[in-house]
């Protein structure tokens, strides 16, 4: 097991062959700096205004010629849906009517193992990344991914988790960040002077994040002060869940595991963890110890 604090920010090599880099131990040679171009505006009369973005991989540019035609690339609105009606019509052929009796058994109901929280960014649909078959997740994605605690009030995050946990019984809960995330950009380019913008009033609840990350990880950059707390905001996530009652419950009981996942689509990579719930909670402290880490690439 290890412990995410991000208290070691040091790049000099640990004798086991590591490297501790923002406040994780990898292998060497298995994360790669990337260089990512990303960009938070602020307009006076309306707040924060995300924009998020990264050069495109050599392997992408030499796809893009033979790939399907995104609706990214397509100009009308009449084109747009007529690709989204073909889709439609390929799923229901190739997916639903060859699989109907698994669809006609959801359609009396659902039992998912997972649920899922990740971000709305049109770039990291958990679906398409890990495979998520219907019925197999409930998700919920909002802005950055975040979980506020249970103090906070009522949200679409947390009636989402409140149904998830006690109506379907889902066994694990599943927080997914990701790289060139625009929503903690804003938070970390955030000022302490009042903004009314929705989007500021919402990505404050990774202020915690924000905080440790200022205090770990200072003399960095600060796309890699950004890139440190987009994996620092899940931890917080993942103690904020346990701030609820009848997740907390079920989590001591051992019927409910609460994972991390950051998935860098600039590389495509994919981090994993799972928190350790007697270690976390450990003489009443809060702070977030994993176990179960793995690094897909």
């Amino acid at each position: 097991m290890a412990a995410l604090a991000p208290t070691s920010l040091s790049k000099e090599p640990l004798p086991n062959g590591t490297l501790t880099i923002f406040g994780y131990r990898v292998k060497s040679g298995e994360i790669q700096q990337t260089q990512l171009r990303l960009w938070t505006s602020f307009r006076s009369n309306t707040g924060v205004k995300l924009r998020a973005s990264a050069e495109p991989s050599a392997l992408t540019r030499e796809l893009k010629g033979d790939k399907q035609e995104s609706l990214v690339d397509m100009g009308s609105g009449c084109d747009l849906f007529d690709e989204m009606k073909n889709r439609f019509l390929s799923f229901k052929k190739h997916k639903y009517m060859e699989n109907s009796e698994h669809f006609q058994a959801l359609s009396k109901g659902q039992a998912p193992k997972f649920m899922v929280i990740a971000c709305a960014d049109s770039r990291v649909c958990p679906s398409n990344i890990l495979g998520f078959q219907p019925g197999e997740a409930f998700m919920v994605r909002n802005v950055a991914n975040l979980v506020p605690t249970y103090e906070s009030g009522p949200s679409e995050t947390n009636a989402a988790l409140e149904f998830a946990v006690n109506s379907l019984g889902v066994e694990n809960i599943l927080i997914i960040g990701h790289s060139c995330c625009g929503g903690i950009r804003a938070l970390m380019n955030m000022q302490d002077e009042v903004d009314s913008s929705f989007i500021r009033s919402w990505v404050i609840v990774g202020k915690n994040a924000k905080l440790s990350t200022k205090a770990a990880a200072s003399n960095f950059s600060f796309d890699q002060q950004c890139t440190h707390c987009e994996k620092e905001s899940i931890n917080c996530s993942l103690l904020n869940l346990l701030t609820y009652p009848w997740i907390e419950e079920k989590v001591k009981k051992g019927v409910l595991s609460l994972h991390g996942g950051y998935y860098d689509f600039v590389d495509c990579t994919f981090e994993k963890w799972t928190l350790d719930y007697k270690e976390s909670i450990m003489d009443g402290k809060n702070r977030v110890v994993v176990k179960n880490r793995s690094f897909w690439c």
